[in-house]
């Protein structure tokens, strides 16, 4: 617990002490200790910076870098005020002035000149440009990093707990390169300042010399010039290492190891590069006036290594060669692979290798909207849609993407790259490939993308090709949304709503109704894309009718009934109902006529008779939607399932409710057309 108080307190202290050191003077020997911590703290963080195997795992450094930087300021402040002050500012800065140069101001000049250079010209430099260029990269690349997250996660390749975290290394990462990017200005910053303060010391020395102290031109130039390139060197070389820190941390890389490994690795990667090397470094041997030995052993140490890494890479090629053996021999390895290969996917869209790129486009990610798919239908029918796998088929002709659910093709369509479908009757005037829309089957047009414009003004109604695509997965999910309604699906699902109505699921689950029995009413209300949202209602419902029959049909029909008003709800127009009703005759004929089967209630009825029945309901829709309307065919609860089996598959999917279903909600009804058959009367 002290430890961690100390860690916390640690910074915050030592700003503190960094802004005395700005007003307060310090004793020389206190000012030696605390220029040894400077230079040592400079060769930490640069090793550190080596020894990394990201730039993120050191996202203090930018912090860290100002706070050194101010650090290193206040040390000249203080330094400076014991030089002008006293003439003497420590051992370190006097060992730097006399021994480290040699006690010549010349000498110590150009050193102090040299390391400006470097660090301002070279690294400072550099540094700067990388971590600006690192900056704008890192930002262009996030829009991409985040698709390739989402692409993921929809394939299922990754949890929702681990995408979370790939998109806070994302953000982290920009937000570091960032900050790299303005800390970069502390170095540039630091260098500058570091030459005026050594011009401002010189001057400032001479000048308290010679006319406070008397001493003459020489003696003046000779102590405090010496004491200032000390103090310079001494402050320089830090600075040195903090910008040496900096370029190192902006042109890192994400390795899997760190920078000493990576390196040696790398360098070492290439036997041919290390025997040239070593051939040449003998080679200029024997150059006229060149050191022999130094040439000869540097080139035999590089054919030593040369000659290390054959020996290495040959044995890495057996082991891999028995790794092969023994894994082809390996029947659980093998079964692995084979059942990975065999392995059914439940949503599936095989695309031409022409169409790849619509995977990857930033401007309108395929992944991305299939995401928003899943949460879009995920919101109106109550069902998790499983991940869609995206792969390509060199098998497909060209623009054709393939919709598979279970592994059998549920969708075919064409996408072209670079056009777009428009829709409309004004169409012959634009150039394109005329084509079908698969969804609703209306005529129009593949055209360039650049006369997207001239499209829409003919009056189109202008679709990009990802769109295309989106809408025709989201019919074919919507239309078989109880195929993919899976047994391990419902029970997450009742799992879930056991965590807020638990009575509802225990009274239920599995004391009156197996999870497949279940499934089973769940999936016959998708068949009608009925959303299942209001779980706990539809359990309610099931217990109720559990009690007196499990018949699946009932089942379902108490279901539904309990979901009426949001049934209805779907089919207003203004808050009216519009119906087309049944011949009460007709009706009372199919009610005498219905029978129970395997699949469900059938009404018996002779052939001429059931086409006649078709025949009345698809006029009457007609005349309904010839006024640009649409309606439901209401009946007798009792007869309101066999009759939707009746008519779906004839008039378009005619939505089928029963007047218990109509009369539960508060709605007007409008009657708009009735079913009547004569002769089905008179049978």
């Amino acid at each position: 617990m002290k430890n961690r108080n100390f860690s916390k307190l640690a910074v915050p202290v030592g700003v503190v002490g960094i802004v005395l050191l700005l007003v307060v003077p310090v004793p020389a020997f206190v000012l030696d200790v605390l220029i040894i911590i400077n230079i040592l703290l400079a060769l930490v963080v640069l090793l550190t910076t080596m020894f990394v195997k990201k730039p993120l795992d050191f996202s203090v450094f930018p912090s860290l870098l100002l706070v050194a930087t101010l650090f290193r300021l206040g040390l000249n402040v203080a330094s400076t005020r014991l030089v002008l002050g006293q003439g003497y500012a420590g051992d370190v800065i006097a060992a730097f002035g006399h021994v480290a140069v040699g006690g010549s101001i010349i000498i110590g000049a150009v050193i102090f000149l040299i390391l400006v250079v470097i660090q301002f010209v070279v690294v400072t430099k550099g540094a700067e440009r990388v971590a600006e260029v690192g900056a704008r990269f890192t930002l262009d690349a996030m829009p991409g990093k985040q698709m390739a997250i989402d692409a993921d996660l929809n394939a299922g390749l990754i949890t929702d707990i681990q995408a979370r975290e790939r998109r806070a290394e994302v953000s982290a990462e920009a937000d570091f390169y960032g900050a790299m990017d303005g800390a970069s200005k502390f170095v540039k910053g630091d260098a500058i300042a570091g030459i005026v303060i050594i011009l401002i010391n010189i001057v400032g020395g001479i000048a308290i010399g010679m006319i406070q102290n008397g001493l003459s031109i020489g003696d003046a130039v000779s102590k405090y010039t010496l004491l200032t390139i000390g103090d310079g060197l001494v402050s320089q070389i830090p600075a040195l290492l903090m910008a040496v820190s900096t370029g190192m941390i902006v042109t890192r890389s994400n390795a899997e190891a760190d920078m000493g490994t990576t390196a040696s690795a790398q360098l070492t990667q290439s036997r041919n590069a290390l025997i040239i090397a070593g051939c040449a470094a003998i080679l200029m041997a024997f150059i006229p006036g060149m050191p022999i030995i130094p040439f000869v052993a540097v080139g035999a140490a590089l054919l030593v290594i040369a000659q290390r890494i054959r020996a290495r890479a040959a044995a890495a090629g057996k082991q891999t060669a028995e790794a092969a053996s023994v894994g082809s021999d390996d029947t659980t390895l093998t079964t692995e692979h084979l059942m990975e290969q065999m392995r059914v996917h439940a949503l599936e869209i095989l695309l031409a290798p022409d169409l790849v790129d619509i995977v990857s486009d930033a401007s309108d990610d395929l992944l991305a909207r299939v995401r928003a798919l899943r949460r879009k239908i995920a919101m109106e029918l109550g069902i998790v849609v499983p991940p869609v796998r995206t792969r390509d088929s060199v098998e497909l002709p060209s623009s054709t993407y393939v919709i598979r659910i279970a592994g059998v093709e549920v969708g075919r369509g064409v996408a072209p790259a670079g056009k777009v479908l428009a829709l409309g009757d004004a169409l012959d005037s634009l150039p394109g490939d005329i084509t079908i829309e698969p969804v609703f089957g209306l005529a129009g047009k593949w055209v360039p993308s650049e006369m997207r414009h001239s499209a829409e003004i003919a009056g189109a109604t202008v679709i990009d090709r990802v769109s295309v695509v989106v809408t025709h997965l989201s019919a074919i999910i919507t239309s078989n949304a109880a195929r993919l309604l899976t047994r391990e699906d419902v029970r997450v699902l009742t799992e879930g709503v056991k965590q807020v109505n638990p009575s509802a699921v225990e009274e239920l689950v599995p004391n009156l109704l197996t999870l497949a029995e279940v499934q089973r009413v769940l999936q016959g209300l998708l068949v009608e894309q009925i959303p299942i949202n209001d779980l706990p209602r539809i359990y309610e419902a099931l217990s109720l009718r559990a009690k007196a029959s499990t018949e699946p049909e009932g089942l379902i029909e108490s279901a539904r009934l309990a979901l009426g008003p949001a049934l209805t709800a779907r089919y207003l127009d203004e808050q009216t109902l519009r119906v087309i009703m049944i011949d009460p005759l007709l009706e009372q004929s199919m009610l005498e006529g219905l029978r129970p089967s395997e699949l469900g209630t059938q009404i018996l009825m002779d052939q001429d008779n059931l086409d006649a029945v078709l025949t009345s309901v698809r006029d009457a829709v007609s005349r309904v939607e010839a006024t640009g309307q649409s309606a439901v065919l209401v009946c007798a609860p009792a007869l309101r399932p066999a009759i939707r089996r009746l008519v779906s598959a004839q008039s378009g999917g005619l939505p089928v409710l029963s007047y218990q279903e109509v009369t539960s909600a508060n709605v007007n009804i409008e009657t708009v057309g009735v079913v009547r058959v004569a002769e089905s009367i008179s049978a």
